[in-house]
C-alpha cells in the first residue's frame, strides 16, 4: 500500500498563555497543503541481508528512507513510533516501510506528524483493525500535539496546545502558493523564549473568515518578531513573497518555512531565495 502524507501550514498563530504544566495555550488554523512525502508499507516475512545504508532492519520491521536525509535513529522516527503504537494492541505481521521524505524537517510544516498519522491510517486499513477516526486521533495524540490533525486532514481551528480541534469553513481551492524553507534551523525553545503570551485584539476565528486580502494586516504569527530578529533571512523571504505579489505571506508554525498565497499564478525566480527549498503549487 502506498500513501502520500501531506504538509500543513498555520494560518495565524497566537500564543495566548503559559500553562502550569510548562506548555503554552495557542490559537491557530491548520490548513493542509499539497507538499507530500511518500510511504509504502508491505508485509515482509524476514529481514533481507543488505549493505544498503538507508535500510534499517529490526526484528519486526524494515525501514528504508529516501529523499531528504533523516538525522535520527529509526526508533525515534515518528513512523516507527506509530507502528509501535499499533503493535502494542494488535498482532500484525512484520512489515517493510519505505519512507520518501520531501517535506523539509524543522520547518513548521508537520511533516513528521503527518507521516505518523498516515502510518496509523495505513496499518488500520491494511490489516482490517476496525479503528475509527476518534480512536486513531487518540493514538496520534500520544505521538505529537499536531499529529491528530492529519487523521481527518481537513482545515481546523486548533486551541489548547494545538490538540483541540474545531472544523473551520475555509476553502483556498484555486489559489496558488509558494513555500520557501531556508537552510536555517529554528529551535522551538528559542522561539518560545521570545514570546510574551497574550490574548489577540481580534479573535482568530473572526479574522480567518474575512477575505484573504485583509489577512495581511489582521492575521498574525506571534513567533515572527522574535524569529525574524534571530534569523533575518526568514523575514527577508516573507518580504520577497509580498514583492512577488502575494496576497498574504507568513511564517508557518515556529519556522523556519515561509509561505505566500496568490490569487494568480506567480512567476517564481528561485534564484532570489538562494539555496533555500522552494516549492510552488495550487490547491
Amino acid at each position: 500500500m502506498i500513501t502520500h502524507p501531506n504538509a500543513k501550514i498555520n494560518l495565524g498563530l497566537y500564543i495566548t498563555e503559559r500553562r502550569n504544566d510548562g506548555y503554552h495555550n495557542l490559537e491557530t488554523v491548520f490548513y493542509p497543503i499539497p507538499v507530500k512525502d511518500l510511504i509504502e508499507i508491505t508485509t515482509e516475512e524476514s529481514p533481507v541481508e543488505t549493505d544498503n545504508r538507508s535500510l534499517f532492519q529490526a526484528p519486526d520491521y524494515t525501514l528504508q528512507t529516501e529523499g531528504i536525509v533523516i538525522d535520527s535513529e529509526p526508533e525515534k522516527n515518528l513512523v516507527i513510533k506509530a507502528l509501535r503504537n499499533i503493535k502494542q494492541d494488535f498482532d500484525i505481521p512484520r512489515v517493510k516501510i519505505r519512507l520518501e521524505k520531501n517535506i523539509p524537517s524543522g520547518a513548521g510544516l508537520g511533516g513528521g506528524s503527518s507521516d505518523a498519522a498516515f502510518t496509523l491510517k495505513m496499518l488500520n486499513e491494511m490489516f482490517g483493525l476496525g479503528l475509527d477516526d476518534d480512536n486513531l486521533e487518540q493514538r496520534a495524540s500520544t505521538l505529537g500535539a499536531d499529529c491528530p490533525f492529519f487523521i481527518r486532514n481537513t482545515p481546523v481551528f486548533a486551541s489548547g496546545i494545538g490538540n483541540i480541534f474545531k472544523p473551520v469553513d475555509i476553502d483556498l481551492k484555486g489559489w496558488y502558493f509558494v513555500l520557501v524553507k531556508p537552510d536555517v534551523f529554528v529551535s522551538t525553545k528559542d522561539a518560545y523564549a521570545q514570546i510574551t503570551p497574550q490574548k489577540p485584539d481580534i479573535c482568530l476565528s473572526d479574522v480567518i473568515h474575512q477575505q484573504p486580502e485583509k489577512w495581511k494586516t489582521l492575521l498574525k504569527n506571534d513567533f515572527e518578531p522574535g524569529i525574524f530578529g534571530l534569523h533575518p533571512i526568514i523575514g527577508d523571504i516573507k518580504q520577497r513573497l509580498y514583492e512577488m505579489g502575494a496576497t498574504y505571506a507568513s511564517m508557518s508554525g515556529s519556522g523556519s518555512s515561509v509561505f505566500g498565497i496568490f490569487r494568480e499564478k506567480p512567476t517564481v525566480d528561485t534564484n532570489i531565495f538562494g539555496n533555500a527549498f522552494c516549492h510552488t503549487g495550487q490547491w
